[in-house]
């Protein structure tokens, strides 16, 4: 190591040392603890932004880079302009749990850095330089070893370097949790919805391997109102203000979404201007706001909301509500549904029609595409079907056995007179070969009423190829098909309560034709 070139040769990284060897095992998700550092960079480059635009004449503009290696053993190293570590912020800065002296910015706990590093790797290093000093410290963390050996203080090499430079430089070796596949963009995802304020202002960039990071705005919904859509349009956003005591209060904005999204709408939560809770994909949706998944103010709704007053958790992922949430929700719904710009309504009752150019350009390639599967591959099974022996037998009483059930409802209607009972169902169990099931019984007896009830059950295979091939995990392409495939089931029902006969084989038949022929593609 060089020689040292400051007062500091050491650093007491007492109490706590204990701590460290338990802090890999925090709930952190991997974009709020590289979030930790890059707060740590933003509060330093804020707190010394008149100073760093004295030194630095193309700027103040703060650069964060992150570069993420997964090979033997994985590798991130953290990089920022801002302001350094300082002499006199050196030993707070090492020690756990040590609270700094101003809790009022985005470091208010003591433990994000070391936290987080601890949470990613057992080994890892701080290199830095204080703007104004003219020193480069470098500090370095064995956790096995500092636990082990139960060292309560580290050793600091320092070099000379010009008092104008200023940066940190953050290194985690032997990783405990390795960022890989579709984690790493869902971290550059969350990374830009976190720190969107500050990337629209240009006071931040954040690279990632290289790439610099980018938040999208939603476009906004700019439509007529659903009561009368030939009318003007208008642009579905209002401003939100309120506070309900205590100090604590919401301001920000709500709008409506111009594409429909069921996992991009939904709130983003903010504390001094940097996003707590409801990042990337993981939006705040309550339902006393939202409905169900399926509802369309679900998909539609969105907006970004600036709370004061509360508190949040130490990892920085979520309020601590203390049973204010309600009242919070309360006055959130009824700014929502003021008019004239009652957005959840709105949200409820708009439909969106395709253009009819994206519509007759769509039929025609869905037209041209299953007509290729049919002339290709339908003919051997119609051919089978036309010379086989229909199904005499109706329905089942009970729908087949399957082992991963995904979801069941039950309907209870009344028809002509009579109790009925309607079960949908889906199935993601691959062993069940049928996309459409169907069971119909009428000798169950009420224990309540005594009366004699029918039922009628309808599964869809969400394992089925045909679904696998058009409709993967989608919620609105299950949500349809599933409505067609109860059409089916509760339309043989009623055309053999009227007469008709052989109805089964048409289910079989169906079932034929999507496994072996419609199921493939163009």
């Amino acid at each position: 190591m060089t020689k040292k070139a400051s007062g500091i040769e050491t650093v007491n990284i007492r109490p706590g040392v204990s701590i460290l060897s338990v802090l890999r095992h925090l709930n952190y998700r991997p974009w709020f603890a590289l979030a930790e550092f890059v707060d740590n960079a933003l509060q330093s480059f804020l707190s010394n932004r008149d100073a760093i635009k004295n030194v630095d004449r193309d700027g103040p503009l703060l650069r964060i880079a992150i570069e993420l290696d997964t090979l033997n053993g994985g590798r991130i190293v953290i990089r920022d302009n801002a302001a350094g570590i300082c002499e006199s912020e050196y030993r707070r800065a090492f020690r756990p749990a040590e609270i700094p002296p101003d809790r009022s910015g985005l470091c208010e706990f003591g433990m994000g850095m070391k936290s987080a590093a601890c949470w990613f790797a057992s080994r890892w290093h701080v290199r830095t330089s204080a703007l104004g000093e003219q020193v480069e410290r470098t500090i370095s963390f064995d956790i096995n070893r500092i636990v082990q050996d139960r060292i309560e203080e580290l050793e600091i090499s320092s070099r000379t370097i010009p008092a104008s430079d200023h940066f940190t430089e953050i290194a985690l070796t032997d990783l405990h949790h390795r960022p890989q596949g579709r984690t790493i963009a869902k971290i550059q995802e969350h990374l830009a919805s976190i720190y969107r304020v500050f990337l629209r202002t240009g006071i931040l960039q954040i690279s990632f391997n290289g790439e610099i990071l980018k938040y999208e705005d939603p476009d906004i919904l700019n439509a007529p109102h659903y009561k009368n859509t030939g009318g003007h349009p208008i642009l579905w956003r209002k401003e939100i203000d309120f506070d309900f005591g205590m100090g604590q209060g919401a301001r920000g904005f709500a709008a409506l979404r111009a594409r429909a999204s069921t996992s991009l709408a939904g709130f983003a939560l903010f504390r001094r201007n940097r996003l707590i809770q409801g990042s990337g994909d993981e939006t705040y949706r309550p339902e006393f706001i939202f409905g169900r998944s399926n509802s369309y103010r679900y998909q539609r709704l969105f907006g970004e909301l600036h709370l004061e007053g509360f508190e949040i958790s130490h990892t920085k992922d979520g309020f601590r509500w203390d049973e204010n949430e309600d009242v919070f929700l309360e006055l959130l719904k009824e700014h929502l549904e003021e008019e004239p710009l009652n957005l959840l309504q709105q949200a409820e009752e708009f439909r969106v029609r395709a253009p009819q150019q994206d519509l007759n350009q769509g039929a025609v390639r869905a037209t041209v595409r299953t007509a290729e599967t049919i002339e290709r591959d339908v003919p051997p099974i119609l051919e089978h079907q036309i010379s086989e022996e229909p199904v005499r037998q109706p329905p089942p009483n009970t729908l087949p056995p399957t082992q991963v059930r995904a979801a069941t409802r039950e309907i209870n209607v009344e028809l002509r007179g009579q109790p009925w009972r309607i079960i949908i169902e889906t199935t993601i169990d691959p062993a069940i070969g049928a996309w459409i099931a169907i069971s119909d019984r009428s000798d169950i007896i009420d224990p309540q009423t005594q009366r004699r009830v029918r039922q009628v059950g309808v599964r869809m295979s969400l394992a089925h190829p045909f679904m696998d091939q058009f409709c993967g995990a989608d919620e609105n392409s299950i949500e349809a098909l599933l409505r067609v495939a109860a059409a089916i089931g509760l339309a043989e029902t009623a055309a053999r309560d009227v007469g008709a006969i052989l109805t089964s084989t048409i289910i079989r038949n169906i079932n034929e034709l999507l496994r072996n022929g419609l199921s493939r593609p163009a």
